[in-house]
């Protein structure tokens, strides 16, 4: 038996047009699972789905554009996902967003109530909608992309460190509420990857160096290197593992 199988799986991935998500459906269609590609811009979701059905050879991958911002379209997402794929075996929730830079005494209350309801409050829906699915199967996995931000404070990305905290919290009860169901809830948090979220920090060689000094590898980390850690909680590999987090940063908390 191959551990990191997902064949027959049906897999919704949040974000998953770049970066991080779209590393983890490349790699979950690779090991078998259809995937759902989802962002806000449709036509971004369709080029993702495009080159994983060319890669697969086969129509593994569908795009279903999503705002995680309303309720009402994690809905429709859900229930799309239904019409094309059937029930939902496997949830990353990966879209976030922190759209305020600098100390959290100088942030506004709206740029404060976006980031906790899009990293948060969307992660909490979207988990909502997706149960019931898994208990019906008395199987499923929810993965919640976190950052190590969750674990240490920020002067510049505070309220965003305050997000990711939660959902890490978020992942423990909903493991503690659900594990009687078979159903693993974790969260991976990523440290400095190379993605355009978070461009700022690394898109000079001079600032890479300084943002990856503080590791023991001494790089920063790439998309790829976070799909494998998805990879393993959706499959066989990850069974015994829930209200966990996965912390993926080149040995930077160390």
């Amino acid at each position: 038996m191959n551990l990191f199988d997902l064949s027959g799986k049906v897999a919704l991935i949040t974000g998953s047009t770049k970066g991080i998500g779209e590393a983890i459906a490349h790699r979950m269609a690779e090991h078998g699972a259809k995937v759902v590609i989802s962002s806000r811009k449709a036509d971004a979701c369709e080029k993702v789905a495009d080159d994983i059905n060319k890669e697969r050879g086969a129509k593994v991958a569908v795009p279903i554009p999503c705002n995680i911002n309303y309720k009402e379209q994690l809905q429709q997402l859900v229930d799309e996902t239904h019409k094309r794929f059937g029930k939902i075996d496997i949830l990353v929730c990966n879209a976030a967003l922190n759209p305020a830079y600098g100390p959290m005494s100088k942030i506004d209350d709206s740029a404060f109530d976006k980031i906790l309801s899009a990293n948060i409050k969307s992660n909490h829906w979207l988990a909502q909608m997706v149960l019931p699915d898994m208990i019906e199967k008395k199987d499923g996995s929810i993965i919640i992309v976190s950052s190590v931000g969750g674990y240490r404070g920020s002067t510049v990305i505070g309220t965003y460190c305050i997000s990711k905290a939660a959902d890490l919290q978020l992942a423990r009860n909903l493991a503690y509420e659900n594990g009687p169901n078979n159903i693993r809830v974790n969260c991976i948090a990523p440290g400095l990857v190379k993605t355009d979220f978070a461009r700022a920090l690394w898109d000079t060689p001079e600032a890479e160096r300084r943002s990856s000094a503080g590791n023991p590898l001494r790089r920063l980390g790439e998309p790829d290197d976070i799909a494998g850690a998805a990879v393993f909680l959706a499959s066989r590999a990850g069974a015994w593992m829930t209200g966990q987090s996965i912390i993926v940063d080149g040995g930077a908390l160390a």
